[in-house]
Parts: C-alpha cells; structure tokens; sequence
C-alpha cells in the first residue's frame, strides 16, 4: 500500500518532526521517495547504482534475519573519504550511506527473482548523521518513506531447499538511534577498513557484479584509491582485514568469532555505546577476556541471565549467558534486543564452537 505524507499518523509526523527539528544548522526535511534521491538509474528495484553512487560489501555482516543486503554509498561531488583504521572510515557531510534489505525468492536460484522489504540511509548532515528508512511497496515499484516501523511477514526457500515463513521487523526512528549511538552521537556502523579490506562480494541475485566489473583491483579498498575516492591509504598489507565469519580459511575460529560479535553487538557493547554501563565489551579492539566476557558476572541482565553465572564459560557454552541471549527470541532476553526476529543458528554455532575450545 502506498505511503504519503498525508497518510502517515498523527504520531509518526511528531517523530518526524521532533527528529528533525532545527539545531546549529537548518535541517533538511527527508523526500517522500525513494527514488527522488536519484540514486538508481531506471527501475529502482533493479538497484542499479547512478553516476557516484559506489557498491561495497562487507567481509563479515550483522545479521538481519537472514535477509540479504545491497550496499551503496553517495559522496558529494569532488569529495573524498579518509582512511581510518579503526573505526568507520570518515565520510564527509553530505554522504548517504544506502543500505537495502530484501529475500531472494529462491536462496539456491537467484535467477528467480527477489522481494525488496526496505532501504535504510544514513545522511550525513552538517549537524551529524540522520537515519531514514523506506519501505517497498508489494509492487516493487517504489519505496516510501516510514518513521514509525513496520512489522512485515516474509517468506522464501532457503539455501537448504526449506520453505521459510517468519516476521520481519522494519525499526522505527528511535531504534535506528539507539543501534547507531555512539557517546550520544549517531555514526555508520559497518563500512570500516577493516570490513572492507576483501574483493567486493556481490549479494544473491545482485546485479552489483555489472557494476564494479571495470574496477582496477580486487580490493575494494585500492579500488577506491585509485579511483581517487579514498585518501591515505597505507599499504595494503599494513591494513587489518576482518574475517569472513563462515570461512575458516579467512581467519582462526577466534578471530572469525570475535568479528562476528563486533558487527553483531559492539555498536552498543562499547565504550560509548549505549550498553557501555554493562561493563561488557565486544568490539574487536577489547583485549581483556574479562571484558569481553570470559568468566565475566553480569551488572544487571535480569531475567536475561537465565539464571546462569558468567557471560562466557570456557569450554561450556551451554553454561554461558551469551550464548542464552543469542538463542533467544523473547524481547526481554534476546541479544540484539533489535533488528532481529528470528535466531542466527549458524552464527550461534559459531560461538558455541569458540567457547567450546577454550582453555
């Protein structure tokens, strides 16, 4: 069903306009559309990226219900990035940062077809970063612009042959704030140097590969420098490189686990991330076990420590409560407490088998 301004709730516009109010600079008020942003040429669902707009990809992704995702960013004309390595790379203001969600009808046969839910862009303001979602109609013929969440049910057969059938969670303004809190500040999460450091992996059904297929390199990050987009890019092999979660031949089982967290819980489980006060810190930088768990009491997980003594026991998992809030998918219980529906079973294997062989 289309969505227009005169059809969103009277709750929705005073989100709206409550997030959008002005500050040190004028805020730009969002497009109703998402194709008004002119940022795929032709048939947007077609995802096909416009003059400017650069397809990325990372080594290892959050899990969003095992929907697939379709990566894009827009830079301002004559603009650059700057080399990070830690954190986000550093995009300049008036950088969008496209992020679109959908299920292959077919997970074995992408020539099938696919079903876009949302794309969600974070633009970079003069006053800092703003989240806006859009959402796809049954047509696929555009998406439009929901500030006040959505619940949709989706369905689709899996890489095993499996019918799959579950809810869908489309946040609202607010969770996209709270995910992307950093010292009270909103920032990207996903495109660091070291998720990029890896030859661009185009999604199920993608059309993306068409795209960077005149790219003179590999890797995403020198493809970007030479094409003049990245600034101060050291040697290519000075810069650290995430592991792929779901390949052991990308990394040792620590290292596949440890990114696995970092994407999936280290933008609140961080200094000077919403979860900061938990005492629990999953970013891939923490090395104190303590900190990120092994044998570490929770300060205040409620039910949520299902009774259980330490986030991370060695050589049990069962007996650890990450593991318990993974597996869970009661609100009160689960870990990311957002953005999710359904279990990650294979990344909860993952960690399972980590701290399963701990000493």
């Amino acid at each position: 069903m289309k969505r227009t301004f005169l059809l969103i709730s009277s709750i929705s516009i005073f989100v709206l306009s409550a997030f959008y109010q002005k500050s040190d600079s004028e805020a730009s008020m969002p497009k109703e559309k998402l194709s008004d942003y002119q940022f795929f040429e032709g048939n947007g669902a077609e995802q096909k990226p416009a003059k400017g707009v650069l397809p990325y990809s990372l080594n290892t992704p959050l899990f969003t219900d095992y929907a697939e995702k379709l990566r894009f960013v827009k830079l301002p004309e004559n603009q650059t990035v700057a080399y990070n390595a830690t954190e986000v790379l550093d995009f300049p203001v008036g950088s969008t940062i496209i992020k679109t969600f959908y299920y292959p009808n077919d997970f074995r046969k992408p020539e099938l077809g696919r079903k876009l839910i949302e794309t969600r862009l974070l633009i970079h303001e003069e006053d800092g970063w703003k989240a806006l979602d859009y959402v796809w109609n049954d047509e696929q013929t555009e998406a439009f612009l929901e500030v006040a969440g959505d619940t949709k049910e989706v369905s689709y057969i899996d890489a095993n042959g499996k019918k799959k059938k579950h809810e869908y969670a489309i946040p609202n303004i607010n969770q996209c704030k709270g995910c992307h809190n950093r010292n009270e500040k909103m920032s990207p999460i996903g495109p660091s140097a070291r998720q990029l450091n890896g030859v661009f992996q185009s999604s199920i059904g993608s059309s993306q590969s068409s795209v960077v297929s005149g790219q003179k390199s590999d890797n995403q990050l020198t493809n970007w420098q030479k094409m003049g987009v990245l600034t101060n890019l050291p040697a290519i092999e000075t810069v650290p490189k995430a592991a792929i979660w779901n390949k052991p031949e990308s990394g040792s089982l620590d290292e596949r686990a440890r990114i696995w967290l970092d994407i999936n819980c280290a933008h609140c489980h961080r200094k000077g991330g919403p979860a900061q006060t938990s005492g629990l810190n999953l970013s891939i930088h923490e090395t104190e076990p303590i900190a990120y768990g092994i044998l570490k009491t929770p300060v205040a997980a409620g039910r949520g420590s299902g009774n259980k003594k330490y986030d991370i026991v060695p050589g049990k998992p069962d007996e650890s409560i990450i593991v318990y809030r993974m597996e869970s998918t009661d609100p009160g219980i689960m870990m990311p407490e957002v953005g999710r529906k359904t279990t990650h079973k294979e990344g909860v294997e993952l960690i399972k088998e980590w701290i399963k062989v701990m000493k």
